[in-house]
């Protein structure tokens, strides 16, 4: 088990990708913390991983309150005495034009994704220091790396991730702290229930595997970066899409 007794912490991780992985984590012998802004989104995972042998905690957590956070990775630390895995998966959409965009749908989807990823890493950063081990991963997308019709927004928070970081693994690994970024493709999940149908077949027809990925395959991936196989991988931004970005 790559993950065997390894504290994770999943954001967002009562739906889709996050789930998925959450449940790869478990599979692989983590303690799973699942966060989720839905107290019901977050319990199905949880309930699945207890029925299945494994150690869960689920947590009703908006990214975008810092306090909140803190208080989640307060009892986590209180409990476990120890944090080795932060996965930064909490993220939404709300797609527009830049001709038609609103200061909301810019606000929220910042608020969420950049901003919830900056306050999460913030919290458990001094514990991974201090205990001189830790794995971050944060949850971009292919669109963070080639930008996206109707997108500006998500954009924009996709590539800063993976900005972040960069900078998290050259301040912190020093520290035996290692932080990398994974780009899924398209994923079956409900984040792709906004997209038309018609949109989302000619999305796939792109695809040189002529098919979407799953949540499971994304948390295989996930479950190795975090895991003391990657030991030596820092600063990597690895691709899930089937090959839809050659």
């Amino acid at each position: 088990m790559k993950l065997r007794d390894k504290v994770c912490i999943i954001t967002g991780a009562g739906r889709g990708i996050g789930r998925g992985i959450a449940l790869g984590f478990a599979r692989e012998g983590a303690k799973v913390i699942g966060c989720d802004i839905n107290q019901g989104w977050i319990d199905d995972p949880v309930k699945e991983i207890r029925a299945g042998g494994g150690e869960a905690a689920g947590f009703r957590v908006d990214v975008t309150d810092s306090g909140a956070v803190g208080a989640m990775v307060k009892a986590v630390k209180e409990k476990y005495g120890r944090i080795d895995v932060l996965v930064n998966n909490a993220g939404i959409v709300m797609d527009a034009q830049i001709k038609s965009m609103t200061e909301e749908q810019w606000g929220r989807v910042i608020a969420v994704n950049l901003t919830g990823t900056y306050n999460c890493t913030r919290a458990v950063v001094d514990t991974m220091i201090a205990q001189r081990a830790g794995a971050i991963l944060n949850v971009s997308s292919i669109v963070g790396l080639y930008g996206n019709f109707g997108q500006t927004n998500y954009a924009a928070t996709k590539f800063g991730v993976i900005g972040m970081m960069k900078s998290w693994a050259r301040e912190l690994g020093r520290h035996n702290v290692r932080a990398n970024a994974i780009c899924p493709g398209f994923i079956d999940t409900p984040i792709l229930n906004s997209i038309p149908e018609k949109v989302l077949q000619a999305q796939v027809q792109k695809i040189p595997m002529q098919r979407m990925g799953r949540p499971e395959e994304v948390a295989k991936a996930a479950a190795f970066l975090c895991s003391d196989e990657a030991s030596y991988v820092n600063g990597a931004v690895l691709e899930v899409s089937g090959g839809v970005t050659m």
